[in-house]
């Protein structure tokens, strides 16, 4: 296994490439050498939800290729400001489930907690790009009221960190939060949602695998892999990391439109997955979220692939295919 590089270093490799990522959609598509498929409509577009792009994920992607399936998750495209029955800017009912400043309750048993509204990533399908992070969550380093607020409720016996994105926070405030859930007797587990290692894998470095190795509570990561051409060595190595620690690691995607869609990408994916320790977990449905409407594969079509992915796949290897209403008890599978 390659060692980790002393812990300020490589702290500092993660947050110095989020630093420089991609900040508009003109630059990654010059640095992709597709500089005639860029439209002034894009930067429209980008004001209401802005354009990011680490460039370890744009390494990813092929070079004069306007089809790329990494390239078309996170190029804004003119149909963002479609409007469509059924779509709205809170598609699964963040908005009724919040109970208090940065803490969601939809599932028995369970608290998700909004830890930030910063991603490594900007995915034009992202189902809380209208979240309005500035009003709702905690203060930055006082995690005291969403601690609270699950120690007031018993039930509640696991925590799940999300965003944004969790591991876009630095070490001393992950630690911080940790910390303090770590002290509730009630909880039994501890679930973090992050697409970062999948567009950042440095950001498995020693201090963040020291924090979960300290925290008494069993882990639980969940990646956000879409496509095959995302799952790289550089991943397989962080994720081994953690996989030493007894953190069980699982995957959810999401279906999208000319990205995905096909049965052949769909089950190298699980294949793959497994390969790198990590079980397929979710396979979703789109949320229905305002600008994302190119995005959607019809009900019947996705039941179609999930049938064939059965019969080419193994059960344990077969993500669930869901949908998130707003108001139900749970994932509600199609």
């Amino acid at each position: 296994m390659i060692p980790f590089s002393d812990v300020g270093t490589n702290t500092a490799r993660w947050q110095r490439q989020l630093a420089e990522s991609f900040r508009s959609p003109q630059a990654l598509l010059e640095y992709l050498e597709l500089s005639e498929w860029w439209h002034p409509a894009m930067e429209v577009v980008t004001r209401n939800f802005p354009f990011r792009v680490t460039r370890y994920f744009a390494d990813l992607m092929e070079k004069g290729n306007p089809e790329d399936p990494l390239l078309l998750q996170v190029l804004p495209s003119v149909r963002e400001l479609e409007a469509a029955p059924g779509y709205s800017e809170d598609p699964t009912g963040d908005g009724p489930a919040r109970t208090a400043p940065g803490v969601l309750r939809k599932y028995h048993g369970r608290a998700l907690v909004i830890t930030t509204g910063n991603c490594a990533i900007h995915c034009r399908y992202c189902f809380r790009r209208h979240y309005p992070y500035q009003d709702q969550g905690p203060e930055p380093f006082r995690w005291g009221g969403v601690v609270e607020a699950v120690r007031q409720d018993p039930s509640i016996t696991e925590v799940i960190l999300s965003g944004g994105d969790p591991l876009s926070l630095a070490n001393t405030r992950l630690q911080a939060l940790l910390q303090t859930l770590s002290g509730l007797p009630q909880l039994r587990r501890l679930r973090i949602h992050s697409r970062l290692p999948v567009v950042l894998p440095d950001r498995i470095d020693r201090e963040l695998v020291a924090l979960f190795r300290e925290t008494p509570l069993k882990t639980v990561l969940v990646l956000h892999v879409n496509h095959p051409a995302e799952l790289t060595p550089a991943l397989a190595h962080s994720l081994a990391t953690l996989a030493t620690l007894g953190i069980t690691l699982l995957n959810q995607s999401v279906l999208l439109k000319g990205v995905n869609d096909e049965l052949e990408t769909q089950t190298e994916l699980c294949e793959k997955l497994f390969e790198y320790g990590v079980l397929p977990y979710y396979l979703h449905q789109l949320d229905k979220v305002l600008g994302a409407t190119h995005f959607e594969l019809d009900d019947a079509s996705a039941r179609r692939l999930h049938a064939e992915m059965r019969k080419r796949l193994p059960g344990y290897l077969l993500p669930t295919l869901v949908r998130e209403n707003k108001g139900a008890a749970s994932k509600e599978p199609l």
